[in-house]
């Protein structure tokens, strides 16, 4: 017995945490609702019985209209009031003008109080007698300043009779159909609301998996726009870890060559291999060399991790963005010139000052034009340019060179991408470090940068930064 009750408590639980359970109930709960407002609201008609009382209202007027024909020969022969009354099955009463009763037809029944009106000053036509019961009634007042009221109870109605007899076995069927229709209607979109919602479940319970498949949206707008976000998750979360994987094999790589270098060379010396000054210097050289561009790695590791982060150190100043410019052509120009590039630079007269960290803004634009040189064949050209456009500063740094594939530029800021090396004569150049560095530096100041390229005609870095306040 213990066992099936627990059995049982287990079986509503589950059923009542279940989403569809939920609303499988929560609809018939609502149809149960409504049938018993709509039953209240016909039990309260019936007991009011409106067309009863306009019945009985309107036989109240025929008295009062019979009456007020010759109202002084019935008020000085209250014998004719009684008959009249008697014939109609109605009490007439006649009040004075002090709202004292002259005459009533009923005198054994309570007491009528003297008619009033409503709140909206109209004529009421229920009142209490002294027992609080109800009655309806008409009244008129006379030439001689009397008032004639007609009244009559206010019909009423076996409420538990009409109820079983009348409206109990209507409100039952239409509660049974409602019932089922309901639980129908509330399992069709219990499967329309949860189904989609089991499939994030379960693709979710699945995820890292190989073959994992987006989820097709379905159901209402609020499901269908989870499960996009969810598929959006998922996106990020593949590029995410593409992204590190590609890291961590091109951090492998670009490590390898330098630990290998460092290792061979270092073992020479040890081995006397190299055994003259010359090719001593020469090994501690490359040692050097190869152990500073692990440490530049590093070093823009741990920047970007700032970047990324929020806690890099900005020192925010106005910043003249011709004199940093120039500051760029000029460290360039000897390696353009060797490389036979152009380099120029053309910005507009009376530059205003943007608010921003100098060695950061410069950092940005070494790095940009620095793989514009790398990519830019001989004879070719690159152009800074700034101006300003509204409450920005738009600086562009364009090259002719090979260009970009459409299919890199959506990747060419992400950590860790790099375009085709081949593209380059097929060297690689850093860890894909560079742009993601620049990009988050471009955010820090508030501003942003694009890219338009394309192969084989060149490609173009704009960055926009807010001007100073």
């Amino acid at each position: 017995m213990t066992v099936t009750i627990k059995v049982t408590v287990t079986f509503l639980q589950a059923m009542f945490t279940s989403l569809r359970s939920r609303l499988w109930l929560s609809y018939a709960f609502v149809i149960a609702i409504a049938l018993s407002i709509v039953a209240v609201v016909l039990l309260v008609f019936l007991i009011r019985n409106p067309v009863l009382s306009r019945q009985t209202q309107q036989q109240l007027s025929n008295v009062k209209t019979v009456i007020l024909e010759n109202p002084l020969r019935f008020v000085r022969s209250p014998n004719l009031l009684q008959e009249i009354s008697q014939a109609n099955d109605v009490r007439v009463l006649v009040f004075n003008a002090n709202r004292e009763v002259v005459v009533d037809t009923n005198p054994e029944k309570p007491q009528i109080p003297f008619p009033r009106r409503t709140l909206l000053n109209r004529d009421s036509q229920t009142t209490l007698d002294t027992d609080g019961k109800a009655w309806l009634y008409t009244f008129s007042r006379l030439q001689t300043g009397q008032t004639l009221v007609v009244a009559a109870p206010r019909p009423r109605v076996a409420v538990l009779n009409i109820f079983a007899d009348q409206f109990f076995m209507p409100i039952l069927e239409a509660g049974i159909i409602a019932l089922l229709v309901s639980l129908i209607l509330a399992f069709v979109l219990s499967r329309w609301v949860a189904d989609p919602l089991q499939k994030v479940v379960v693709a979710a319970r699945n995820y890292p998996s190989e073959d994992i498949q987006q989820v097709t949206p379905h159901g209402p707008r609020e499901v269908q726009d989870l499960t996009r976000a969810f598929n959006s998750m998922v996106g990020r979360v593949h590029a995410s870890q593409k992204s590190q994987r590609d890291f961590v094999a091109n951090v492998s790589h670009e490590l390898k060559t330098p630990l290998t270098s460092i290792q061979g060379f270092a073992q020479a010396i040890l081995d006397d291999t190299a055994s003259t000054p010359e090719a001593r210097t020469q090994a501690a050289l490359i040692i050097y060399n190869e152990s500073g561009r692990m440490h530049r790695m590093a070093l823009d590791l741990l920047d970007l991790a700032r970047l990324e982060a929020g806690t890099a150190d900005l020192q925010m100043s106005d910043v003249d963005l011709k004199v940093l410019l120039q500051g760029i052509v000029d460290k360039f120009t000897p390696q353009a010139r060797k490389a036979n590039v152009a380099l120029r630079l053309n910005v507009s007269t009376n530059l205003p000052a943007v608010t921003g960290d100098g060695d950061r803004l410069a950092q940005v634009f070494t790095n940009i034009v620095d793989n514009a040189l790398k990519f830019t064949s001989p004879n070719g050209t690159i152009t800074l340019s700034a101006k300003k456009t509204g409450v920005e500063m738009e600086v562009s740094v364009a090259d002719t060179g090979l260009g970009i594939p459409d299919d890199a530029l959506p990747y060419l800021f992400d950590r860790f991408y790099q375009v085709d090396p081949s593209r380059a004569g097929g060297e690689k150049h850093g860890a894909g470090l560079g742009l993601a560095i620049v990009k988050e530096i471009v955010e820090a100041h508030g501003g942003k940068i694009g890219v338009r390229s394309q192969a084989g005609q060149g490609t173009t870095f704009v960055i926009h930064l807010p001007l100073v306040k």
